[in-house]
């Protein structure tokens, strides 16, 4: 390769993980934000599993990537081999990740769907409280904010709100359930026909149509993601291979040198 195609690659190819680079100071500067706004916040459905909080996603994704743009920028700006080995073997695992996490996904698609169901179910019967319902960020508010984005109530039917931890041998739900929203409307007495202010549908089915409905969007950033990861394995392998070319011609020219300087003796 010539001079200033190798010095355009390396100039392009260190400009784009500059980019990534400040991108993940940016996710780690939101996760730390969330971490210590919300210090008791799940920021997830599922708090059984606090690994998966949007703060320790963001966190965690934000020091990968950190760590990654850093070999590949400090590799082409330094031109060091081991460096830009090291960005390609972590790409390279990043592209293995997704292609396993995503056939998974589809081979066990049914078996994930029931199994988020237990563990929705499982949350609300257990993590539900309502002394931090109206503090933000927490997993009561969470919930309260869907049920009444979506209008609905539970996971596949109000009644998954009976009798959980948080009113024990009671058949209630949280007033966010409730059509016309007023203080204790999701309580019933006695020939009671409050559940006719309840929301009748779950709130499982609202959340996958939500999801399904914003598929482009996640497909569109995959596409990015995956010409960005592209670039960068092809790009990182040239530069490692033309260093390497480089590296040889110049011991040879040293060692054809040296080879006349002791014929010259």
């Amino acid at each position: 390769m010539g001079r200033t195609g190798y010095t355009c690659i390396r100039h392009v190819f260190c400009s784009l993980n500059v980019l990534i680079w400040l991108c993940a100071c940016g996710m780690l500067g939101a996760g730390l934000w969330m971490r210590f706004s919300y210090p008791y916040a799940y920021g997830t459905l599922v708090p059984q599993h606090s690994y998966a909080s949007s703060d320790v996603l963001v966190l965690a994704t934000g020091c990968f990537t950190f760590v990654v743009a850093f070999f590949g920028c400090c590799g082409a700006w330094f031109q060091s081999r081991f460096l830009l080995i090291t960005y390609f073997s972590l790409v390279i695992l990043i592209f293995m990740a997704e292609f396993m996490l995503g056939t998974l996904a589809f081979v066990f698609k049914d078996q994930v769907g029931d199994n988020m169901k237990s563990q929705l179910r499982y949350g609300i019967s257990e993590h539900y409280t309502e002394e931090n319902m109206h503090e933000s960020g927490t997993f009561s508010n969470f919930w309260d904010y869907i049920q009444s984005t979506f209008q609905c109530c539970g996971v596949d039917k109000y009644y998954d709100w009976y009798n959980i931890k948080a009113w024990p041998r009671e058949e209630r739900v949280p007033d966010s359930c409730c059509v016309h929203r007023e203080r204790y409307c999701g309580k019933q007495y006695d020939n009671d026909d409050r559940q006719l202010n309840w929301y009748q549908d779950g709130c499982l089915s609202a959340i996958q149509i939500w999801l399904v409905q914003r598929l482009h969007f996640v497909g569109t950033v995959g596409l990015v993601i995956g010409f960005l990861q592209l670039f960068g394995l092809i790009a990182s392998m040239i530069l490692f291979c033309t260093l390497i070319d480089r590296r040889s011609k110049r011991g040879s020219t040293v060692a054809l040198c040296r080879f006349w300087m002791r014929a010259a003796d």
